[in-house]
Protein backbone atom coordinates (compact mmCIF):
# COMPACT_ATOMS: atom_id res chain seq x y z
CA UNK A 1 0.00 0.00 0.00
CA UNK A 2 1.22 3.49 -0.85
CA UNK A 3 -1.15 4.90 1.77
CA UNK A 4 0.75 5.26 5.03
CA UNK A 5 -2.12 7.09 6.73
CA UNK A 6 -5.32 6.23 8.54
CA UNK A 7 -7.14 5.48 5.30
CA UNK A 8 -5.26 2.18 5.08
CA UNK A 9 -6.32 1.04 8.55
CA UNK A 10 -9.62 -0.67 7.58
CA UNK A 11 -7.87 -2.80 4.94
CA UNK A 12 -4.98 -3.62 7.27
CA UNK A 13 -7.38 -4.62 10.05
CA UNK A 14 -9.65 -6.58 7.68
CA UNK A 15 -6.80 -8.75 6.44
CA UNK A 16 -5.90 -9.63 10.04
CA UNK A 17 -9.38 -10.20 11.48
CA UNK A 18 -12.07 -9.83 8.78
CA UNK A 19 -14.97 -11.28 10.74
CA UNK A 20 -14.25 -9.59 14.04
CA UNK A 21 -16.80 -6.88 14.91
CA UNK A 22 -15.58 -3.29 14.62
CA UNK A 23 -18.63 -1.17 15.47
CA UNK A 24 -21.95 -1.68 17.20
CA UNK A 25 -24.70 0.91 16.89
CA UNK A 26 -28.33 0.49 17.96
CA UNK A 27 -27.75 -3.24 18.36
CA UNK A 28 -26.35 -3.71 14.83
CA UNK A 29 -22.71 -4.70 14.40
CA UNK A 30 -20.36 -4.21 11.46
CA UNK A 31 -17.29 -6.41 10.91
CA UNK A 32 -13.87 -5.14 9.91
CA UNK A 33 -14.33 -6.73 6.50
CA UNK A 34 -17.56 -4.77 6.06
CA UNK A 35 -15.98 -1.53 7.26
CA UNK A 36 -13.19 -1.98 4.71
CA UNK A 37 -15.65 -2.59 1.88
CA UNK A 38 -17.97 0.27 2.89
CA UNK A 39 -15.07 2.68 3.31
CA UNK A 40 -13.77 1.88 -0.17
CA UNK A 41 -17.19 2.36 -1.75
CA UNK A 42 -17.67 5.67 0.05
CA UNK A 43 -14.24 6.85 -1.04
CA UNK A 44 -15.21 6.12 -4.65
CA UNK A 45 -18.38 8.17 -4.26
CA UNK A 46 -16.43 11.05 -2.73
CA UNK A 47 -14.02 10.81 -5.63
CA UNK A 48 -17.00 11.20 -8.00
CA UNK A 49 -17.87 14.41 -6.12
CA UNK A 50 -14.45 15.79 -6.93
CA UNK A 51 -12.59 15.02 -3.71
CA UNK A 52 -8.85 14.76 -4.29
CA UNK A 53 -5.66 14.66 -2.25
CA UNK A 54 -5.55 17.64 0.12
CA UNK A 55 -9.24 18.54 -0.23
CA UNK A 56 -11.41 18.86 2.87
CA UNK A 57 -14.45 16.71 3.67
CA UNK A 58 -16.62 17.94 6.57
CA UNK A 59 -18.96 15.87 8.71
CA UNK A 60 -21.81 17.30 10.77
CA UNK A 61 -23.89 15.00 12.93
CA UNK A 62 -24.05 13.00 16.15
CA UNK A 63 -21.99 9.88 16.79
CA UNK A 64 -22.64 7.17 14.21
CA UNK A 65 -20.54 4.54 12.39
CA UNK A 66 -20.79 6.75 9.29
CA UNK A 67 -18.52 9.23 11.10
CA UNK A 68 -15.67 6.71 11.16
CA UNK A 69 -16.43 5.47 7.65
CA UNK A 70 -16.38 9.01 6.28
CA UNK A 71 -13.10 9.72 8.05
CA UNK A 72 -11.40 6.59 6.70
CA UNK A 73 -12.84 7.14 3.21
CA UNK A 74 -11.56 10.73 3.22
CA UNK A 75 -8.12 9.51 4.22
CA UNK A 76 -8.13 6.84 1.50
CA UNK A 77 -8.16 9.74 -0.96
CA UNK A 78 -5.46 11.66 0.89
CA UNK A 79 -8.04 14.31 1.77
CA UNK A 80 -8.48 16.03 5.14
CA UNK A 81 -11.38 15.18 7.46
CA UNK A 82 -13.11 18.08 9.27
CA UNK A 83 -15.53 16.95 12.00
CA UNK A 84 -17.85 19.79 13.02
CA UNK A 85 -19.44 20.40 16.41
CA UNK A 86 -23.17 19.90 15.85
CA UNK A 87 -23.91 21.95 18.97
CA UNK A 88 -22.83 25.14 17.23
CA UNK A 89 -25.18 27.60 15.60
CA UNK A 90 -25.63 27.75 11.83
CA UNK A 91 -23.51 30.90 11.66
CA UNK A 92 -20.65 29.27 13.55
CA UNK A 93 -20.77 26.18 11.33
CA UNK A 94 -20.90 28.25 8.14
CA UNK A 95 -17.79 30.12 9.23
CA UNK A 96 -15.86 26.89 9.75
CA UNK A 97 -17.02 25.42 6.43
CA UNK A 98 -15.88 28.55 4.63
CA UNK A 99 -12.60 28.74 6.54
CA UNK A 100 -11.56 25.17 5.72
CA UNK A 101 -12.95 25.35 2.18
CA UNK A 102 -14.75 22.01 2.45
CA UNK A 103 -15.27 20.29 -0.89
CA UNK A 104 -18.10 18.12 0.49
CA UNK A 105 -20.28 18.22 3.61
CA UNK A 106 -21.84 15.02 4.92
CA UNK A 107 -24.54 15.86 7.43
CA UNK A 108 -27.35 14.43 9.53
CA UNK A 109 -30.84 15.16 8.14
CA UNK A 110 -31.77 17.67 10.84
CA UNK A 111 -28.89 19.95 9.88
CA UNK A 112 -29.29 22.23 6.90
CA UNK A 113 -26.57 24.05 5.01
CA UNK A 114 -26.18 26.17 1.90
CA UNK A 115 -22.95 24.37 1.08
CA UNK A 116 -22.93 23.57 -2.66
CA UNK A 117 -21.98 19.89 -2.26
CA UNK A 118 -23.77 18.06 0.52
CA UNK A 119 -24.69 14.46 1.28
CA UNK A 120 -27.47 13.86 3.78
CA UNK A 121 -27.16 10.78 5.95
CA UNK A 122 -30.73 10.05 4.79
CA UNK A 123 -29.17 9.21 1.41
CA UNK A 124 -25.97 7.72 2.82
CA UNK A 125 -26.77 4.03 2.28
CA UNK A 126 -28.07 4.63 -1.24
CA UNK A 127 -24.93 6.54 -2.12
CA UNK A 128 -22.81 3.80 -0.62
CA UNK A 129 -24.62 1.06 -2.52
CA UNK A 130 -23.66 2.61 -5.84
CA UNK A 131 -19.98 2.96 -5.05
CA UNK A 132 -17.35 0.91 -6.83
CA UNK A 133 -15.48 -1.66 -4.74
CA UNK A 134 -12.13 -1.70 -6.54
CA UNK A 135 -9.39 -0.70 -4.09
CA UNK A 136 -7.74 2.71 -4.16
CA UNK A 137 -4.01 3.21 -3.88
CA UNK A 138 -3.57 6.97 -3.51
CA UNK A 139 -0.14 7.87 -2.12
CA UNK A 140 -0.52 9.34 1.36
CA UNK A 141 2.52 10.27 3.44
CA UNK A 142 2.52 9.89 7.19
CA UNK A 143 3.29 13.62 7.49
CA UNK A 144 0.23 14.63 5.42
CA UNK A 145 -2.58 16.51 7.16
CA UNK A 146 -5.37 14.22 8.37
CA UNK A 147 -7.73 16.32 10.49
CA UNK A 148 -8.76 19.92 11.02
CA UNK A 149 -10.36 20.32 14.44
CA UNK A 150 -11.75 23.73 15.27
CA UNK A 151 -11.04 25.20 18.68
CA UNK A 152 -12.62 28.40 19.90
CA UNK A 153 -10.31 31.32 19.32
CA UNK A 154 -8.98 33.68 21.97
CA UNK A 155 -9.64 36.54 19.54
CA UNK A 156 -13.27 35.56 19.04
CA UNK A 157 -12.74 33.42 15.92
CA UNK A 158 -12.17 29.66 16.07
CA UNK A 159 -8.87 28.27 14.80
CA UNK A 160 -8.49 25.05 12.84
CA UNK A 161 -5.90 22.89 14.58
CA UNK A 162 -4.27 20.60 12.01
CA UNK A 163 -3.32 17.06 13.01
CA UNK A 164 -1.24 14.91 10.69
CA UNK A 165 -1.51 11.15 10.23
CA UNK A 166 1.74 10.92 12.18
CA UNK A 167 0.27 12.91 15.08
CA UNK A 168 -2.66 10.48 15.28
CA UNK A 169 -0.48 7.40 14.91
CA UNK A 170 1.91 8.43 17.67
CA UNK A 171 -0.93 9.46 19.96
CA UNK A 172 -2.47 6.00 19.44
CA UNK A 173 0.87 4.42 20.27
CA UNK A 174 1.25 6.55 23.40
CA UNK A 175 -2.24 5.64 24.57
CA UNK A 176 -1.60 1.94 24.00
CA UNK A 177 1.57 2.18 26.08
CA UNK A 178 -0.36 3.88 28.90
CA UNK A 179 -3.36 1.55 28.78
CA UNK A 180 -3.01 -2.21 28.31
CA UNK A 181 -5.53 -2.39 25.48
CA UNK A 182 -6.41 -5.94 24.46
CA UNK A 183 -7.80 -7.38 21.23
CA UNK A 184 -11.07 -8.22 22.99
CA UNK A 185 -11.72 -4.67 24.20
CA UNK A 186 -15.27 -3.32 24.03
CA UNK A 187 -15.13 0.48 24.10
CA UNK A 188 -18.14 2.63 24.89
CA UNK A 189 -17.97 5.69 22.62
CA UNK A 190 -20.58 8.06 24.02
CA UNK A 191 -18.57 11.28 24.21
CA UNK A 192 -18.90 13.27 20.95
CA UNK A 193 -16.54 12.08 18.23
CA UNK A 194 -16.04 15.61 16.91
CA UNK A 195 -13.88 16.08 20.00
CA UNK A 196 -10.38 14.75 19.72
CA UNK A 197 -10.45 12.61 22.88
CA UNK A 198 -13.40 10.34 22.03
CA UNK A 199 -11.92 9.76 18.59
CA UNK A 200 -8.23 9.37 19.30
CA UNK A 201 -8.24 8.12 22.91
CA UNK A 202 -10.99 5.52 22.47
CA UNK A 203 -12.18 4.66 18.96
CA UNK A 204 -8.86 4.65 17.08
CA UNK A 205 -6.84 2.63 19.65
CA UNK A 206 -9.68 0.10 19.86
CA UNK A 207 -9.74 -0.13 16.06
CA UNK A 208 -5.99 -0.71 15.86
CA UNK A 209 -6.21 -3.58 18.34
CA UNK A 210 -9.19 -5.12 16.58
CA UNK A 211 -11.63 -4.50 19.42
CA UNK A 212 -15.24 -3.38 19.18
CA UNK A 213 -16.54 0.16 19.65
CA UNK A 214 -20.10 0.49 20.92
CA UNK A 215 -21.16 3.87 19.56
CA UNK A 216 -24.04 5.91 20.96
CA UNK A 217 -25.56 8.96 19.29
CA UNK A 218 -25.78 10.92 22.53
CA UNK A 219 -24.91 10.81 26.18
CA UNK A 220 -27.65 9.13 28.21
CA UNK A 221 -26.89 7.87 31.72
CA UNK A 222 -29.49 5.10 31.81
CA UNK A 223 -28.60 3.87 28.32
CA UNK A 224 -24.92 3.98 29.21
CA UNK A 225 -25.35 1.75 32.25
CA UNK A 226 -27.49 -0.64 30.24
CA UNK A 227 -24.90 -0.86 27.47
CA UNK A 228 -22.09 -1.51 29.94
CA UNK A 229 -24.06 -4.45 31.30
CA UNK A 230 -25.40 -5.85 28.00
CA UNK A 231 -22.33 -5.36 25.79
CA UNK A 232 -19.81 -6.09 28.56
CA UNK A 233 -18.00 -2.81 27.99
CA UNK A 234 -14.37 -2.93 29.11
CA UNK A 235 -13.34 0.71 28.83
CA UNK A 236 -14.60 4.18 28.03
CA UNK A 237 -13.62 7.83 27.94
CA UNK A 238 -15.63 10.62 29.50
CA UNK A 239 -15.33 14.13 30.87
CA UNK A 240 -15.84 14.88 34.53
CA UNK A 241 -19.50 15.82 34.07
CA UNK A 242 -20.31 12.47 32.46
CA UNK A 243 -18.77 10.52 35.31
CA UNK A 244 -20.55 12.69 37.88
CA UNK A 245 -23.85 11.99 36.09
CA UNK A 246 -23.24 8.23 36.17
CA UNK A 247 -22.42 8.24 39.87
CA UNK A 248 -25.56 10.29 40.59
CA UNK A 249 -27.84 7.80 38.83
CA UNK A 250 -30.30 5.84 40.99
CA UNK A 251 -28.93 2.72 39.27
CA UNK A 252 -25.33 3.45 40.21
CA UNK A 253 -25.16 1.16 43.25
CA UNK A 254 -26.86 -1.81 41.60
CA UNK A 255 -25.50 -1.59 38.04
CA UNK A 256 -23.21 -4.44 36.98
CA UNK A 257 -19.92 -2.74 36.17
CA UNK A 258 -17.77 -5.84 36.56
CA UNK A 259 -16.66 -5.84 32.91
CA UNK A 260 -14.98 -2.41 33.15
CA UNK A 261 -11.20 -2.59 33.19
CA UNK A 262 -10.36 1.09 32.99
CA UNK A 263 -12.08 4.47 32.82
CA UNK A 264 -10.33 7.38 31.12
CA UNK A 265 -11.12 10.96 32.04
CA UNK A 266 -9.94 14.27 30.65
CA UNK A 267 -11.13 17.61 29.39
CA UNK A 268 -11.18 19.38 32.73
CA UNK A 269 -10.20 18.96 36.35
CA UNK A 270 -11.99 16.11 38.12
CA UNK A 271 -13.28 16.71 41.65
CA UNK A 272 -11.65 14.42 44.20
CA UNK A 273 -15.08 13.24 45.34
CA UNK A 274 -15.86 11.88 41.86
CA UNK A 275 -12.55 10.01 41.70
CA UNK A 276 -13.16 8.45 45.12
CA UNK A 277 -16.67 7.38 44.12
CA UNK A 278 -15.28 5.23 41.31
CA UNK A 279 -12.30 3.96 43.25
CA UNK A 280 -14.61 2.95 46.10
CA UNK A 281 -16.34 0.63 43.63
CA UNK A 282 -13.01 -0.93 42.74
CA UNK A 283 -12.80 0.72 39.32
CA UNK A 284 -9.57 1.92 37.74
CA UNK A 285 -9.99 5.65 37.08
CA UNK A 286 -7.18 7.18 35.01
CA UNK A 287 -6.75 10.83 34.18
CA UNK A 288 -4.68 12.57 31.58
CA UNK A 289 -3.85 16.03 30.33
CA UNK A 290 -3.76 17.29 26.80
CA UNK A 291 -5.24 19.54 24.16
CA UNK A 292 -6.67 19.26 20.68
CA UNK A 293 -3.28 20.45 19.46
CA UNK A 294 -1.49 17.51 21.13
CA UNK A 295 -3.82 14.92 19.59
CA UNK A 296 -4.56 15.08 22.65
CA UNK A 297 -2.36 13.08 25.02
CA UNK A 298 0.43 15.06 26.68
CA UNK A 299 0.52 13.35 30.08
CA UNK A 300 -1.18 10.26 31.47
CA UNK A 301 -1.74 8.72 34.90
CA UNK A 302 -1.43 4.97 34.51
CA UNK A 303 -3.56 2.44 36.38
CA UNK A 304 -0.83 1.54 38.87
CA UNK A 305 -0.69 5.14 40.09
CA UNK A 306 -4.38 5.97 39.79
CA UNK A 307 -5.04 5.70 43.54
CA UNK A 308 -1.72 6.90 44.93
CA UNK A 309 -1.61 9.93 42.65
CA UNK A 310 -5.35 10.62 42.32
CA UNK A 311 -5.90 14.19 41.16
CA UNK A 312 -2.64 14.31 39.22
CA UNK A 313 -2.57 14.37 35.42
CA UNK A 314 0.31 11.89 35.44
CA UNK A 315 3.65 12.01 33.69
CA UNK A 316 4.55 12.76 30.06
CA UNK A 317 3.38 10.17 27.54
CA UNK A 318 5.99 7.67 26.32
CA UNK A 319 6.86 9.60 23.14
CA UNK A 320 6.44 13.13 24.37
CA UNK A 321 7.93 15.64 26.75
CA UNK A 322 6.50 18.30 29.03
CA UNK A 323 8.27 21.20 30.70
CA UNK A 324 7.27 24.27 32.68
CA UNK A 325 8.28 27.75 31.57
CA UNK A 326 9.51 30.24 34.13
CA UNK A 327 5.93 31.52 34.34
CA UNK A 328 4.68 28.02 35.14
CA UNK A 329 3.08 27.60 31.72
CA UNK A 330 2.98 23.99 30.52
CA UNK A 331 4.85 23.41 27.26
CA UNK A 332 4.73 20.21 25.20
CA UNK A 333 6.96 18.67 22.57
CA UNK A 334 6.64 15.39 20.68
CA UNK A 335 5.49 13.67 17.47
CA UNK A 336 1.86 14.06 18.55
CA UNK A 337 2.00 17.88 18.54
CA UNK A 338 0.19 19.81 15.80
CA UNK A 339 2.22 21.34 12.97
CA UNK A 340 0.03 24.44 13.32
CA UNK A 341 -3.30 26.07 12.52
CA UNK A 342 -5.09 25.99 9.19
CA UNK A 343 -4.32 29.06 7.09
CA UNK A 344 -3.16 30.96 10.17
CA UNK A 345 0.63 31.41 10.20
CA UNK A 346 0.47 34.13 12.86
CA UNK A 347 -1.42 31.90 15.32
CA UNK A 348 0.94 29.04 14.49
CA UNK A 349 4.03 31.14 15.17
CA UNK A 350 2.58 32.44 18.44
CA UNK A 351 1.77 28.91 19.61
CA UNK A 352 5.40 27.76 19.70
CA UNK A 353 8.46 28.83 21.60
CA UNK A 354 11.65 29.74 19.79
CA UNK A 355 13.00 26.22 20.33
CA UNK A 356 9.85 24.48 19.09
CA UNK A 357 7.79 23.69 22.21
CA UNK A 358 4.01 24.12 22.06
CA UNK A 359 2.62 26.70 24.48
CA UNK A 360 -0.50 25.26 26.09
CA UNK A 361 -1.72 28.37 27.90
CA UNK A 362 -2.16 26.28 31.06
CA UNK A 363 -0.20 26.65 34.28
CA UNK A 364 0.97 23.61 36.18
CA UNK A 365 3.32 22.35 38.81
CA UNK A 366 5.41 19.20 39.02
CA UNK A 367 5.56 17.34 42.30
CA UNK A 368 8.76 15.78 43.63
CA UNK A 369 8.17 12.66 41.53
CA UNK A 370 7.60 14.56 38.30
CA UNK A 371 3.81 14.17 38.18
CA UNK A 372 1.96 17.07 36.63
CA UNK A 373 -0.77 18.96 38.45
CA UNK A 374 -2.72 21.47 36.35
CA UNK A 375 -3.50 24.42 38.58
CA UNK A 376 -4.58 27.38 36.45
CA UNK A 377 -4.79 28.82 32.95
CA UNK A 378 -2.76 31.57 31.44
CA UNK A 379 -5.55 32.33 29.03
CA UNK A 380 -9.05 33.25 30.09
CA UNK A 381 -10.53 30.11 28.55
CA UNK A 382 -12.71 28.02 30.83
CA UNK A 383 -14.14 24.51 30.43
CA UNK A 384 -17.87 23.87 30.80
CA UNK A 385 -18.93 20.23 30.71
CA UNK A 386 -15.78 19.31 28.81
CA UNK A 387 -16.30 22.06 26.20
CA UNK A 388 -13.73 24.83 25.82
CA UNK A 389 -15.24 28.31 26.05
CA UNK A 390 -13.23 31.41 25.20
CA UNK A 391 -14.59 34.60 26.77
CA UNK A 392 -13.50 36.76 23.83
CA UNK A 393 -15.88 34.89 21.53
CA UNK A 394 -18.76 35.25 24.00
CA UNK A 395 -17.95 38.90 24.62
CA UNK A 396 -18.01 39.58 20.88
CA UNK A 397 -21.50 38.10 20.63
CA UNK A 398 -22.82 40.00 23.66
CA UNK A 399 -21.36 43.23 22.31
CA UNK A 400 -23.65 42.94 19.30
CA UNK A 401 -26.62 43.69 21.57
CA UNK A 402 -27.67 47.30 20.93
CA UNK A 403 -27.94 48.14 24.64
CA UNK A 404 -24.51 46.77 25.65
CA UNK A 405 -21.70 49.28 26.12
CA UNK A 406 -19.11 46.94 27.58
CA UNK A 407 -18.85 43.35 28.74
CA UNK A 408 -16.40 41.02 30.46
CA UNK A 409 -16.94 37.26 30.74
CA UNK A 410 -15.21 34.91 33.18
CA UNK A 411 -15.63 31.28 34.14
CA UNK A 412 -16.97 30.54 37.60
CA UNK A 413 -17.26 27.21 39.46
CA UNK A 414 -20.40 25.15 38.95
CA UNK A 415 -21.23 21.90 40.78
CA UNK A 416 -22.55 20.18 37.65
CA UNK A 417 -20.61 21.58 34.70
CA UNK A 418 -17.30 22.31 36.42
CA UNK A 419 -17.41 25.90 35.21
CA UNK A 420 -20.00 28.14 33.59
CA UNK A 421 -19.89 31.65 32.22
CA UNK A 422 -20.58 34.79 34.22
CA UNK A 423 -20.98 37.97 32.21
CA UNK A 424 -20.54 41.44 33.69
CA UNK A 425 -22.39 43.83 31.40
CA UNK A 426 -22.39 47.62 31.43
CA UNK A 427 -25.42 49.00 29.58
CA UNK A 428 -25.29 51.96 27.26
CA UNK A 429 -26.23 55.30 28.77
CA UNK A 430 -29.97 55.49 29.07
CA UNK A 431 -30.37 51.83 28.16
CA UNK A 432 -31.54 48.92 30.27
CA UNK A 433 -30.67 45.26 30.13
CA UNK A 434 -32.67 42.22 31.16
CA UNK A 435 -30.41 39.18 31.83
CA UNK A 436 -33.01 36.72 30.56
CA UNK A 437 -33.51 38.82 27.44
CA UNK A 438 -29.77 38.94 26.83
CA UNK A 439 -29.51 35.15 27.01
CA UNK A 440 -32.42 34.91 24.57
CA UNK A 441 -30.54 37.28 22.25
CA UNK A 442 -27.52 34.93 22.30
CA UNK A 443 -29.38 31.71 21.49
CA UNK A 444 -29.05 31.97 17.68
CA UNK A 445 -25.52 33.37 17.95
CA UNK A 446 -23.75 30.97 20.28
CA UNK A 447 -23.86 27.31 21.19
CA UNK A 448 -25.89 26.86 24.37
CA UNK A 449 -22.89 25.84 26.49
CA UNK A 450 -21.20 29.15 25.65
CA UNK A 451 -24.09 31.31 26.85
CA UNK A 452 -23.36 32.68 30.35
CA UNK A 453 -25.48 31.18 33.10
CA UNK A 454 -24.99 34.28 35.25
CA UNK A 455 -25.42 37.84 33.99
CA UNK A 456 -24.57 40.81 36.21
CA UNK A 457 -25.61 44.29 35.07
CA UNK A 458 -23.00 46.70 36.45
CA UNK A 459 -22.32 50.43 36.34
CA UNK A 460 -18.59 49.95 35.70
CA UNK A 461 -15.89 47.29 35.39
CA UNK A 462 -12.74 47.17 37.57
CA UNK A 463 -9.61 48.15 35.66
CA UNK A 464 -5.85 48.19 35.96
CA UNK A 465 -3.89 51.42 35.79
CA UNK A 466 -3.43 50.85 32.06
CA UNK A 467 -7.18 50.53 31.52
CA UNK A 468 -7.42 46.73 31.17
CA UNK A 469 -10.36 44.96 32.80
CA UNK A 470 -9.31 43.21 36.02
CA UNK A 471 -10.79 39.78 35.38
CA UNK A 472 -9.22 38.21 38.49
CA UNK A 473 -11.22 40.69 40.56
CA UNK A 474 -14.41 39.68 38.75
CA UNK A 475 -13.75 36.00 39.39
CA UNK A 476 -13.44 36.67 43.11
CA UNK A 477 -16.86 38.33 43.36
CA UNK A 478 -19.45 36.13 45.14
CA UNK A 479 -22.47 35.06 43.17
CA UNK A 480 -25.63 36.88 44.17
Amino acid sequence: MRNAGLGSWPARRARMAPRREAFTFDGVSTTYEEVDRRTTKLARRLEELGVRHGDRVAYLGPNHPSFAETMFATHLLGAIFVPLNFRLTAAEIDYQLADCGARVLIHAPRFRSDHPSTVSLDDYEDRLAGGAEDPLDVPVAIEDSALILYTSGTTGRPKGAVLSHANLLWNTFNLMVGVDIAADEVALVSAPLFHVAALTQTLLPTFVKGGRSVITSRWDVTACLELIERERVTWMFGVSTMYADLAASPRWRTADLSSLRVLLCGGSAVPDAVIRTYQDRGLVFCQGYGLTETAPGATFLEAGDSVRKAGSAGVPVFLGDVRLADSGEIEVQGPNVTPGYWNDPVATANAFTGDGWFRTGDVGRLDDEGYLHVVDRVKDMYISGGENVYPAEVENAISDHPDVAEVAVVGVPDPRWGEVGRAFVRPRSGGSLDPAGLREFLLPRLAKYKIPVHVDVVAELPRTGSGKVLKPALRRLPLP
